[in-house]
């Protein structure tokens, strides 16, 4: 690999860092939050469903906008809109202001992942892929333990809204990096230049294709079940250590934490193995590991079953995400990968949009967390026997 590729995998390594770092530390600062805005747990969800509506609504559009220009404005501009997002956060006061300022982060995020992982694909080799896209997902495994230390004693010397804005500043940092490090690969760019009368000349027929194969619509609806199953354990499993376990804010950010560390051994083991034994058998191994981790969450009475429970799913969570925006590729032609994994990113948007707020809901109305974590479960079993039939044979595997 040249220096040009390290450099945009460092650059996408970070991108996905902040990015994700800022989605889950509004899961993590919400323990704080939830007493001063003296909301219920489905209007916590709605603020983050307004998160996720922008994002889903925005990342097809990107995700195609990637294959065509300039990554390196794409990508600057829209981490300075989402490092805003998080900026603007300390000034809500409850429902309405929050959900319209984390919205504006949800926009921000809809270019820090299929764009992200587009452009990564097309400046390393093929046979490095998954492990190359594994280690830009590490940058998620990374964030997420570092936030879940440096919030509660962010919090502590002063308070969430600190939280908050340490998030942005970093994400304006990260804006800048992109600005330096970004770069299209030749082909892309001459690509560009040849339709640079039209950007959009062809699009519809290549959609049209694309929406008529087979892997788009079962590995998508697969992401749907994904995306429902991670938001369970991301919106709710801090607000469930401190309310029905009774541990301090520090020790209920620690759970969020173990997903991602472990998620980093499963990124370079299953990353590794997914260009080995196929995308498609790795990924039905995160969705079961996952499921897996929801029960163990919906039985946990201590704190140890549940940190036992948030170790196996972050075996399955880790590698999800690069195994995912790896299998478009796969499937379909590499130059469409960003349009690919911005169409798939609708789908995943779908569970994202509706479990925090049904999960909430649920919470609220049966005063257990049981069913939301069983609900959990459910979507991960769905998942894996949506793909099942990709192994025996029905439509090629990677």
């Amino acid at each position: 690999m040249t220096g040009r590729s390290v450099a945009v995998i460092i650059s996408g390594f970070f991108t996905v860092a902040m990015a994700y770092g800022i989605r889950y530390g509004y899961g993590m600062l919400l323990p704080e939050m939830l007493p001063e805005w003296g909301i219920s747990k489905a209007q916590a969800g709605i603020v983050y469903t307004a998160y996720f509506i922008t994002y889903t609504i925005f990342t097809p559009l990107l995700g195609a906008l990637s294959d065509r220009f300039d990554n390196r404005v794409i990508l600057a501009s829209f981490t300075t809109i989402l490092a805003c997002g998080a900026l603007l956060m300390p000034l809500a006061d409850g429902v309405v202001t929050a959900g319209l300022f984390f919205s504006v982060a949800g926009l921000g995020h809809a270019a820090c992942w299929a764009p992200v992982m587009a452009l990564v694909q097309r400046w390393v080799p093929e046979k490095r892929k998954g492990m190359v896209l594994s280690i830009v997902g590490m940058g998620v495994g990374l964030s997420i333990p570092l936030w879940s230390f440096l919030l509660p004693i962010i919090v502590a010397a002063y308070d969430w809204r600190a939280g908050w804005g340490c998030m942005g500043i970093s994400g304006m940092g990260v804006a800048v990096l992109n600005a330096v490090l970004v770069r299209n690969p030749p082909v892309a760019a001459a690509d560009k230049t040849a339709i640079r009368g039209n950007p959009f000349t062809g699009n519809e027929t290549a959609y049209r294709e694309l929406f008529r194969q087979k892997p788009l619509w079962i590995i998508g609806f697969s992401y749907l079940m994904i995306g429902f199953n991670v938001m369970i354990p991301f919106s709710f499993v801090s607000v469930y250590a401190r309310e029905a376990l009774l541990l301090s804010y520090a020790a209920a950010t620690r759970f969020v934490a173990v997903i991602a560390t472990v998620g980093i051994f499963s990124q370079l083991t299953l990353g590794l193995l997914s260009d080995i034994f196929g995308r498609i058998r790795m990924l039905i191994c995160c969705a079961i590991f996952m499921a897996v981790g929801c029960l163990g969450a919906s039985l946990s009475a201590s704190a140890w079953a549940l940190y036992a429970s948030m170790a196996v799913y972050g075996m399955g969570y880790g590698a999800v995400w690069p195994l995912y925006a790896a299998a478009a590729s796969d499937f379909f032609p590499k130059n469409r990968a960003g349009s690919v994994v911005g169409i798939w990113t609708v789908f995943v948007g779908g569970g994202f949009v509706v479990a925090p707020v049904l999960g909430g809901w649920v919470i609220d109305t049966t005063g257990s967390y049981f069913w939301t974590f069983l609900m959990g479960t459910t979507s991960g079993v769905v998942s894996a026997l949506l793909l099942t039939p990709m192994i025996r044979g029905v439509m090629r595997d990677a």
